[in-house]
């Protein structure tokens, strides 16, 4: 049975924005919601019957704010705004990403702050729960403003115009519309502000991305824990006592995931004269995992807060006053993605240094490069290097986006966030580096059957193993692969829904203690 959400504008979560953008859940309108967007809307229409000036209603739009619209202008006054606004450029965004910015702008109009008619937010949801998917170019822009090109495009099909997905298909605006059996519809004043005035398109993409990364953040600590099997790594560093005294809540969350999944492990062992500690790469899981963990726990709480706000402008207030502000400015979401791509960058900074471990013959003492005959097999060589070209990568895209500004708008929006290349980047980081962690993951499942001793493995890291070999064999020769399709198995198997689930059927991993 199709999941169904419910929406009154106060109480989206970051797993209900999954189950609708990924999963076809459909949405309801909650009753009270909708009265407060029909009053709303009623003092928008007695703006329109008094001739009150108030802006992106009666005037012009940016440095236009003093151009004054004439009352029978205004209808074409917003359907130019979409029509001119629309200037994105580059590849769609996913349909995912823009499902979730669908829902996360319905949920904002919710609130009952915009001014729109009922019937257009219920014309939004209709496109949303009939799968008519609107295509928008990723790029174009500047968080600040709100999304304005990203969302005009959303918009776009709603007039018949622009194009549109519908069952995997690119279509005209209006065929999507056809096809789907929907009327277009026209816009009436303030409508086409608020449906593109605001952070949805940034913490749309942006929301994905956390979630998606507070699933890596647990897969890390499963990699991590494989490669303490494969080097019979010590497991002192994980005691609670030593992070109870140092009560960083991603450390302590850090240290329990890796003894849960290692409990019963026979490969691990304790410190010795002979063998006093292990490098940073496995000893400081706790405190460099646990460190991501901290931010993205902070980027969490920021994103459902922002999907449950009202982000345009001007506001109309419960008691009729039209407070023209800047809720659209993309600043407190832009800095917190920013800090999510670094998070997600310094994971796989570190499993990229835990695969070196793993192929490096003087450190794992297993044959070089986890194959049998190493010389006329490469085995596992150019999966480091692509590892480590990813994690370059990374870094060049962890530099801020939030800390560059551009004016624009003839200087009247001179300070903008950049937040929607912050999210789109950190997005970008969150797939390299989950190839980084599902490399790490085969290369260590590769070693395990390297060893010449391979004791049982842990509660956790024992169905990790298992899963993974469901899907790849082990490799002996060159001659029977191509290394490339090995890895996206890898990729295929760690990212879906599956391997997290029974690992966690067998261990319970969190990311905050």
């Amino acid at each position: 049975m199709t999941q169904l959400i419910h929406l009154d504008g106060n109480s989206l979560t970051l797993e209900e924005v999954i189950a609708v953008a990924r999963h076809g859940a459909q949405c309801e309108l909650d009753e009270q919601a909708k009265e407060a967007v029909i009053a709303s809307r009623k003092i928008v229409d007695d703006i329109v019957r008094e001739k009150r000036v108030v802006y992106g209603v009666t005037t012009g739009f940016g440095s236009l704010c003093n151009v004054s619209i004439s009352p029978e202008d205004t209808v074409q006054l917003q359907e130019n705004l979409i029509r001119t606004h629309s200037s994105g450029f580059g590849d769609p965004l996913p349909e995912d990403a823009v499902r979730a910015i669908m829902l996360i702008r319905i949920n904002s109009l919710l609130k009952g702050y915009s001014g729109i008619r009922l019937s257009t937010v219920e014309k939004l949801l209709e496109l949303l729960n009939k799968g008519v998917t609107p295509y928008i170019p990723e790029k174009g822009s500047l968080g600040a403003s709100g999304d304005l090109a990203p969302l005009a495009h959303m918009v776009l099909p709603m007039l018949g115009l622009g194009r549109a997905y519908y069952k995997g298909e690119l279509l005209s605006g209006q065929e999507a519309l056809d096809r789907a059996g929907i009327e277009k519809i026209q816009l009436a004043a303030k409508e086409g502000l608020a449906l593109i005035n605001g952070t949805t398109v940034l913490t749309g993409i942006g929301a994905l991305a956390t979630y998606d990364g507070i699933q890596l953040l647990k897969l890390s600590d499963i990699a991590g824990a494989l490669s303490m099997e494969v080097h019979n790594g010590i497991t002192s560093p994980f005691e609670e006592d030593l992070h109870s005294i140092r009560p960083q809540s991603g450390q302590l969350a850090t240290a329990r995931n890796i003894r849960n999944l290692l409990e019963g492990s026979k490969n691990t062992t304790v410190a010795t004269q002979q063998r006093v500690q292990d490098p940073y790469t496995l000893r400081c899981i706790p405190q460099i995992h646990g460190a991501s963990k901290d931010s993205i726990a902070y980027v969490k709480e920021k994103v459902e807060i922002e999907i449950n706000s009202v982000t345009d402008n001007p506001i109309i207030t419960k008691e009729g006053h039209v407070i023209s502000g800047g809720n659209f400015h993309g600043e407190p979401m832009a800095q917190p993605f920013d800090f999510l791509g670094i998070a997600l960058s310094e994971i796989g900074n570190v499993s990229e240094r835990r695969v070196e471990r793993l192929v490096n013959s003087q450190l794992s003492k297993l044959p070089s490069f986890l194959v049998k005959h190493p010389g006329l097999n490469s085995g596992f060589m150019i999966t480091q290097y692509a590892c480590a070209s990813l994690a370059s990568e990374n870094k060049i895209l962890s530099h801020p986006a939030s800390v560059d500004s551009i004016p624009s708008c003839e200087n009247q929006e001179d300070f903008v966030s950049m937040g929607t290349t912050a999210a789109r980047k950190a997005a970008e980081i969150l797939k390299n580096s989950r190839r980084i962690v599902a490399t790490e993951i085969m290369a260590a499942c590769q070693a395990l059957d390297l060893k010449p001793e391979n004791h049982e493995l842990g509660k956790g890291t024992k169905p990790a193993y298992e899963l993974i070999r469901q899907k790849l064999n082990f490799i002996e020769f060159d001659k029977d692969i191509e290394i490339f399709e090995e890895l996206n198995k890898a990729s295929a198997v760690v990212e879906s829904e599956e391997f997290l689930a029974t690992i966690e059927k067998a261990v319970d991993l969190s990311i905050q203690y």
